[in-house]
């Protein structure tokens, strides 16, 4: 039988026991359906193998490799991963276009006796609806955040501390730093690097068809790129014409919660020197070569309210003279400690619902 993805919220309750995704490991890593685990019929040399010889020898043979190579695959996956499974399991299989490899492994689990279902037009009538989702403005994106509410504040006031502490209230939370690996700076790289673009799309997919769209979403105040990914144009959009509420804290506060934030970078002097190289487009040598020198003494406050007053502040005062969305409040942080944080946030949710109605 085959299964059709009628909308992408239909992930939210698949009637599948299991999703399983028989592509290659790096089809797999770039990008998959939410949830899908990877039992590749074909290793990545493998696929290009059988694909070279689909292309340049016969179908007829690349089909009789391939299927040798898929019935191997297929029985160790049986083997180890669903050995166990009852006569009951009800798998959901996919590959790139719901072809042969979905089918053949699917096939194989129905003469078992399991109920395997392939995807219709596999993964790629998956990514169709992610893009059309994100990409496309006369699609069901705009509806599905129609509440979004942006924190906005200079560097280093704990936006993304407030997100969590939302969600921890209850709060509906689009955390595009988090989806994406990244703290979303010049000084933002995490270990272990990003996730490919495709990803960064389908993991902020999953996020929007799990909302509730009666309800407001909390997301962070973002340039369109965060690191070497970049924010889907619909939700930009949606992003650039959202109200807004604003965080507030004093320079001397923000120098010390961005020296905690960014305390691996401060540990490593010579990435942090090889960063602050990078600003040299932007400013006067007389001025880098200022922050190379409390870097290299250790005054990370300093460098950091540095940073904070004579690069970051006037990105984001130049930004906010082009923006034309509503400001639904201002909250000033007394400082950063948990009490303060969590006080922020409630009033973030206080100030959203009392206000939230008149600017829609």
């Amino acid at each position: 039988m085959v299964y059709v993805l009628s909308a992408l919220r239909d992930l939210i309750e698949l009637p599948f026991d299991e999703v399983i995704d028989v592509r290659s490991p790096g089809e797999f890593r770039d990008d998959h359906v939410p949830g899908a685990v990877n039992m590749p019929v074909l290793d990545d040399d493998e696929r290009a193998l059988v694909g070279t010889i689909y292309k340049q020898e016969s179908a007829f043979r690349a089909r009789k490799i391939g299927g040798a190579l898929v019935a191997r695959r297929a029985g160790l996956s049986i083997e180890t991963h669903l050995l166990d499974k009852p006569g009951s399991y009800r798998p959901l299989v996919y590959c790139w276009r719901g072809g042969m490899r979905s089918g053949a492994f699917a096939t194989i689990l129905k003469q078992i006796g399991w109920r395997a279902e392939t995807l219709e037009g596999g993964y790629k009538t998956y990514r169709r609806a992610v893009v059309a989702l994100l990409y496309s403005p006369d699609e069901t994106g705009s509806a599905l955040l129609e509440r979004l509410v942006v924190l906005d504040g200079n560097t280093g006031t704990a936006k993304t501390d407030l997100l969590h502490r939302l969600a921890a209230q209850g709060g509906q939370v689009l955390d595009l730093e988090g989806l994406a690996k990244h703290r979303g700076s010049m000084f933002g790289a995490l270990d272990g690097g990003q996730p490919s673009q495709k990803s960064f799309d389908s993991a902020i997919v999953r996020q929007i068809v799990m909302f509730d769209p009666r309800l407001p979403v909390f997301v962070e105040a973002e340039s369109s790129r965060i690191g070497q990914l970049t924010l889907p144009s619909v939700l930009w959009s949606l992003m650039r014409h959202a109200p807004r509420v604003r965080i507030e804290a004093s320079l001397a506060d923000r120098g010390a919660y961005l020296a905690r934030a960014y305390a691996d970078i401060a540990s490593d002097p010579a990435k942090l020197s090889r960063t602050l190289d990078l600003l040299k487009p932007y400013h006067a040598s007389d001025r880098i070569a200022a922050w190379q020198a409390l870097a290299a003494e250790g005054q990370i406050e300093d460098l950091a309210r540095e940073l904070a007053a004579h690069h970051y502040d006037p990105k984001y005062n130049r930004q906010r003279a082009r923006d034309t969305q509503p400001e639904l409040g201002r909250i000033r942080l007394p400082g950063f400690s948990d009490e303060a944080l969590d006080a922020a946030a409630r009033e973030i949710m206080e100030i959203t619902n009392a206000n939230f109605s008149a600017v829609r």
